[in-house]
């Protein structure tokens, strides 16, 4: 079996866990509840357990067969308990996966002590989930960089009514941790009944698990309504939520509980003039009660290292553009949960931007894209940044390969040195940057800067912290440089120097003295026994017997005198023996190693907690190096795109037009096969803010759209755009709706899902906003449909103002134009060839240009031959669009008689002839009929011109289905 050592481990496994004891002690596990998604592990130690149910989903997830099952009791058979037995590196990559993407919680169980070799009994001894990975970091993540912060947060809403007619609104207070840094966050604001300030909320910090009360058991009071419709939005962002007591909620102990955590500040000497400097966050109005749940679920207060380390900080929404998940989702910024890596990195605007050498820089990277700026001097900043190493492509690679790429995750390190788990190795890592320091330094130095302004801007974003920095940190080099032995970093070693301590360096010469000694009795026994040594006579040091010779069994024949040497033993690898001086210094090696190893770690602990003095100054190093690593990566990017980006102008709030030349899709434009077409998006404020754009199904409408998001939200976290030129205002949101999946196991359709998006957007959205609408109201009934469709286009044109982007195929909601002077149509092209004359098809070619004006045809049926459907199926289905086609939209004076057959063209004929016939011969007189003639008379003249025209009518088959449907 490839995941156990042997089938004897196997064997054992089973033995232990087969026995009835732990079979009755496994059933009377409290139960898991199907909402937490809990898996529970349990460490046997040199392996790991599953069990029951979490033992199928090991076997599906990890090893993809059921095979791997065994059956505990009942004989083996599959009546019995399931088991599936990990290996230690399996079971953590198994952990990580299940954390980190399947968004899980994890129960980790111990024996119970005093038990012995035969474990029945288990205590649980870890707990860890998305949002609170802190009791399994060091298990998980030692080798591995952590990519994403594991952020979780507490909500808290309070209902309160203001003003004369006592409107209600919906106070929510949220409080949220970043473990990996120990940083404390609040928010305070009032918010809708949809939550949309929430939901930016969760997106902007990347929350992966929240915290809420739980409800009462009827579920019917408004607090419940609320608990619900806010489970709904978290659900939609995929967090996952955690139910806690409501008596959690309560800020009684909160501002205690701060002073223990935050670290004091260089304008705060004592605890007291730390409380004062909380006071701003206490005197929120609800974030303080999250707070203190969020403390209580993390256990914050019982891991003293956490005591005085942590920061507070206020987040303010309006600092960042708003984003809805709808919004990641069209916009493809990062992976869906559960779904990272499955495909080209290329296909999410995170995996095309990511070009960053470093963990810090990848993360950083993805915080920017929730957080897109507002503020415009930040942009400019970052821009300006980006056009340096644009332009000056030797630094930028430079600094990439010969630098950032061999920066660790200093992240990482310093919460082990903060959790007094580090070890040498992590103290060389940060050794081996304060030596690449000077050269980074030196590399931003000498970028060509042809503009003063951007040699100030590397000044004070970089190099101005990175001598400081580099400064601090010599010591830290001259420390190392004094304790550790250099030497034998080569060979992956981390020892400390034995002249660092004169116990050291007495334990360190006499076992150099019994090397010599070894070495001097190998070499006398090989004389002894004339045999050359290593080839012949090989001095080894043993897992059984230590220090002792070995002979193959043909040498060792009738050489080995038991009066001068002692047998150890023979297998197949040889004889074993020794003798008395070699055992001897054998004995003395073994207890002088022991002692220098001894004497060693206690200097380790000694060098790791002066190197984990310098932790303040390693996460300040880690951020600046983080934020050179994501400039660079957008400088790279820009340059080496199929087309180079471009430098957008950004203006202020509000005061411009968002005007796109020859605008790509960044991650389409790199597919492979794919010839890219751009096109031009200009929206003038006042004049075509609102477009509607209608044409072929994939004829490029979606791809039009989504690129303009895209864009807008590149030029807002600094980067350059894919266009020939840009420019465009700062948006404060951008909010869209292009799309949405059944959610039935909840209890949401699709088309409920596309209103509850639609009426985030109506609720949200300002003159300021960017508004990306795709098929609105295709999930009903056409006639409900249109009319959402239009009422939500005039809203939004009319009511709000905001830049909107509508994509449709209701080609009547192209007549708002007319109603509003700001709303301009825009189709796709495609050029339709001329009907075959046989089979009566017309060809499609898909132009993806888009232009002015409207399409009057989805081509839907088109799409469907594309597809290979059945050639009946498209003949039934052209004759049923014909049937329910509106002719009377067709214009009379542009006939179509090509695309007749000649029957039909016959038929029309007649009934030409015979109309015509009947209205000049009246009587057989050449008389115009008038309104003279009574109705009896004009029925009379038709009936003669029918009778008349008779046999051709009766010889035209089209005429004759017309009268039989009549």
């Amino acid at each position: 079996m490839s995941l156990m050592y042997g089938k004897e481990k196997d064997d054992n496994e089973l033995e232990h866990t087969s026995d009835p004891g732990f079979i009755a002690f496994y059933s009377k596990l409290p139960p898991k509840s199907p909402e937490t998604g809990t898996v529970r592990l349990f460490d046997r130690g040199e392996y790991y357990c599953v069990y029951g149910p979490d033992a199928h989903y090991v076997a599906s997830q990890v090893f993809r067969t059921n095979s791997v099952i065994k059956y505990l009791g009942s004989g083996g058979k599959s009546a019995g308990l399931p088991s599936v037995v990990l290996r230690e590196s399996q079971a953590k990559t198994f952990l990580r996966d299940v954390l980190t993407a399947k968004q899980l919680r994890v129960e980790i169980w111990v024996p119970a002590p005093g038990q012995g070799k035969k474990c029945v009994k288990f205590v649980l001894d870890k707990e860890a989930s998305p949002g609170n990975l802190q009791a399994v970091e060091d298990l998980l993540f030692v080798n591995s960089d952590l990519l994403s912060a594991p952020i979780v947060v507490a909500i808290k809403v309070a209902s309160s009514s203001v003003g004369p007619d006592k409107t209600k609104t919906k106070a929510v207070g949220i409080a949220f941790a970043d473990t990996s840094v120990r940083e404390l966050g609040v928010a305070d604001f009032v918010d809708n009944d949809l939550f949309s300030n929430t939901e930016s909320l969760i997106i902007q910090l990347s929350v992966k698990e929240a915290l809420i009360p739980t409800g009462t058991a009827s579920g019917t009071t408004d607090r419940d309504f609320d608990l619900n419709k806010l489970k709904a939005v978290l659900d939609r962002c995929g967090v996952v939520i955690s139910e806690r007591k409501p008596s959690e909620f309560t800020s009684r102990s909160i501002e205690d509980d701060l002073v223990r955590l935050l670290a004091p500040t260089s304008t705060a000497p004592s605890a007291s003039v730390e409380t004062s400097m909380t006071v701003s966050q206490l005197s929120l109005p609800v974030a303080p009660s999250a707070l203190a749940a969020l403390i209580t679920y993390l256990s914050l207060l019982s891991d003293s290292s956490n005591h005085g380390a942590y920061t507070i900080r206020t987040h303010d929404l309006s600092q960042y553009m708003k984003l809805d998940a709808s919004a990641l989702r069209a916009l493809n910024l990062t992976e869906a949960p559960g779904n990272a890596g499955a495909s080209n990195r290329n296909t999410t605007l995170l995996g095309l931007l990511n070009k960053c050498k470093t963990a810090q820089g990848s993360r950083l990277l993805g915080s920017w894209l929730k957080q897109p700026l507002v503020n415009l001097h930040e942009i400019y900043k970052r821009q300006n940044l980006v056009q340096l190493f644009v332009e000056d492509s030797s630094s930028r690679r430079t600094l990439q390969d010969d630098y950032l790429k061999f920066m660790p995750d200093m992240h990482r390190i310093s919460k082990r040195f903060q959790k007094s788990v580090a070890s040498l190795e992590d103290v060389v890592r940060v050794y081996q940057v304060v030596l690449k320091l000077p050269g980074l330094i030196e590399g931003l130095e000498s970028a060509d800067a042809e503009n003063d302004d951007f040699k100030a801007l590397i000044e004070d974003v970089y190099l101005k912290q990175l001598r400081e920095f580099n400064e601090s940190l010599s010591t830290y080099g001259e420390m190392v440089e004094q304790t550790l032995d250099l030497s034998e970093l080569d060979n992956h070693n981390y020892a400390i120097k034995p002249d660092y301590d004169d116990r050291l360096k007495v334990l360190a010469d006499k076992l150099t003295e019994i090397r010599d000694g070894l070495d001097s009795e190998h070499h006398e026994i090989g004389q002894e026994l004339d045999l050359e040594l290593d080839k012949k006579l090989h001095l080894e040091k043993s897992q059984t017997y230590g220090y002792c010779f070995r002979l193959t069994k043909n040498d060792a024949k009738g050489r080995i005198d038991d009066r001068k040497f002692i047998d150890l033993g023979t297998t197949k690898g040889g004889v074993f023996f020794t003798t008395k001086t070699l055992k001897n210094l054998a004995a003395d090696y073994d207890e002088t190693t022991t002692a220098y190893s001894r004497t060693q770690a206690g200097l380790v602990k000694e060098v790791v907690n002066i190197a984990s003095t310098y932790t303040p100054v390693l996460e300040s190093l880690d951020h600046v190096l983080a934020h050179l690593d994501v400039i660079l990566s957008f400088a790279h990017v820009s340059v080496n795109a199929p087309e180079p980006y471009v430098k957008p102008t950004v203006l202020d709030k509000g005061t411009g037009n968002l005007v796109l030349k020859d605008a790509r899709h960044p991650c389409l434009e790199v597919q492979d096969e794919i010839s890219f077409i751009p096109n031009d998006v200009e929206m003038i404020k006042d004049k075509s803010e609102f477009q509607i754009i209608t044409g072929p199904n994939m004829g490029g409408k979606s791809t039009f759209i989504r690129q303009a998001g895209v864009i807008v939200l590149m030029a807002q976290i600094g980067c350059f755009v894919p266009c020939s030129e840009a420019s465009l205002p700062v948006f404060d949101s951008i909010l869209c709706r292009v799309g949405a999946g059944d959610s039935q196991l909840k209890g949401v359709s699709t088309f409920m899902a596309e209103m509850l998006e639609t009426a985030t957007i109506i609720k949200s959205a300002t003159k300021d906003s960017l508004i990306i609408i795709d098929e609105l109201g295709r999930g009903t009934s056409t006639y409900d449909g249109f009319g959402l469709a239009w009422a939500i286009s005039e809203h939004i044109a009319s009511q709000i103002h905001a830049f909107c982007l509508f994509a449709t195929h209701f080609h009547e909601l192209t007549a708002l134009d007319q109603e509003l002077s700001h709303v301009k149509n825009l189709h796709v092209v495609a050029h339709v060839s001329h009907a075959d004359e046989v089979t009566q098809d017309r060809d499609i070619t898909l132009l993806y240009k888009v232009e002015p004006g409207v399409s009057d045809q989805s081509f839907g049926i088109h799409v469907a031959q594309l597809a290979n459907f059945p050639e009946n199926v498209v003949k039934l289905a052209k004759c049923k669009a014909d049937e329910l086609e509106d002719f009377g939209n067709a214009d009379p004076e542009e006939p179509e008689p090509e695309a007749l057959p000649e029957i039909t063209k016959e038929g029309i004929q007649i009934i030409e002839e015979l109309l015509q016939a009947w209205a000049s011969n009246v009587d057989g007189d050449d008389v115009v009929m008038s309104d003279e003639l009574s109705p009896a008379a004009q029925l009379e003249g038709l009936k003669d011109c029918v009778e008349e025209f008779r046999p051709r009518i009766e010889n035209n088959a089209w005429l004759q289905s017309i009268l039989t449907s009549l």
